[in-house]
C-alpha cells in the first residue's frame, strides 16, 4: 500500500505563534506620543511605530507575521500589521500617532483602519510617497 502521506498547507496566512514573537520584541520605553511610518508595496507591507524624535520602538510587517508570498501584499496582511502595532503602542503608552504614508501599494488604508480601530486616535496622515518631478529620460527614436 505504501506509506500515507499528510497534506500540508503552505502559505495559509497569519501565524499567532510569530505574533507573539514580533510583540514580545516590544520596547519597554513609555512614550504619549508617536508617529506610525505605514509602507506598502505590491508585495509587501511594513508598519513601524517611533517616537517623536523618529527613534524606532516598534515595528513589523506581513512577513514577520507569516505571511507568504502573494499573500504578503494582500489589506488583509495589513490589517494584521497595523493591529500588532497598535497592541505594541498600547503597550508603550501611546495614545496619539501623527501617520506617515509611504507607497502605492493595497495595505495603505486597511493598516491604518486596523490601528484605529484598537483605540489609538491619529492626529494627522501625510503622504510622503516620492514623485518623480520630471521623470526618467525618454527612450530613443526608433530607426526604421
Amino acid at each position: 500500500m505504501g506509506k500515507k502521506r499528510v497534506a500540508k498547507k503552505s502559505g495559509a496566512g497569519f501565524n499567532s505563534g510569530l505574533k507573539s514573537r514580533v510583540l514580545s520584541k516590544t520596547s519597554k520605553k513609555k512614550i504619549e506620543k508617536g508617529i506610525i511610518h505605514v509602507y506598502s508595496t505590491y508585495n509587501n507591507t511594513r508598519v513601524s511605530l517611533t517616537d517623536e524624535n523618529g527613534n524606532m520602538v516598534a515595528g513589523s510587517s506581513s512577513g514577520a507575521l507569516g505571511f507568504k508570498g502573494a499573500k504578503k501584499g494582500t489589506p488583509y496582511a495589513a490589517a494584521k500589521v497595523g493591529e500588532v502595532i497598535a497592541e505594541q503602542a498600547e503597550i508603550v503608552g501611546v495614545k496619539e500617532v501623527y501617520v506617515f504614508v509611504k507607497g502605492i501599494g493595497a495595505g495603505r488604508v486597511s493598516a491604518l483602519r486596523a490601528v484605529t480601530g484598537r483605540g489609538v486616535k491619529i492626529n494627522s496622515i501625510k503622504d510622503v510617497t516620492p514623485i518623480p518631478f520630471n521623470g526618467p529620460r525618454p527612450r530613443k527614436a526608433r530607426r526604421v
